[in-house]
């Protein structure tokens, strides 16, 4: 396993080259999912936060921390989407006084519908093989901080 290099006082040319890259991905990633998410006509908050509830129910303060904004702004993206039958609240059965946000029916399958038309990774990724792909998630983890595994 390769150790970690120390990090150098000036980045050189390769480190600047991917993190040029790097930002062309996440630039290319958020437009396509501004598309898919304006094809299924939400915006693209709506979708990250209906996302997220099609996985688990959760509470607006947590919501807020994971879409990295305020609370207020969480409750007006899920009275738009509670308007739309896609979100409800629902009491939490642990703590009755903490309201969930879950998604209905109608919102799991408008969150299917949205990753299956996100194109971005399909034909880039498909064209890597599988060892190409392992490595490459395998280092966006470590760069991430996440374990493998």
């Amino acid at each position: 396993m390769a150790t970690p290099r120390t990090t150098p006082s000036r980045p050189d040319g390769l480190t600047l080259e991917v993190v040029e890259l790097i930002g062309a991905v996440v630039a290319r990633y958020h437009e396509e999912y501004e598309e898919a998410a304006a094809e299924h006509a939400l915006t693209g908050a709506q979708a990250r936060l209906l996302s997220l509830l099609s996985l688990e129910p959760l509470p607006m303060r947590r919501l807020a921390q994971r879409l990295k904004c305020e609370p207020s702004n969480v409750t007006g993206i899920v009275d738009r989407l509670e308007a739309r039958g896609l979100v409800e609240r629902r009491p939490d059965p642990a703590d009755r006084r903490v309201k969930l946000a879950a998604a209905t029916d109608d919102g799991r399958r408008v969150a299917r519908g949205l990753q299956e038309s996100l194109r971005f990774a399909r034909a880039p990724l498909a064209g890597l093989s599988d060892p190409e792909r392992v490595a490459l998630r395998d280092a966006l983890r470590r760069m991430l901080g996440i374990e493998n595994g």
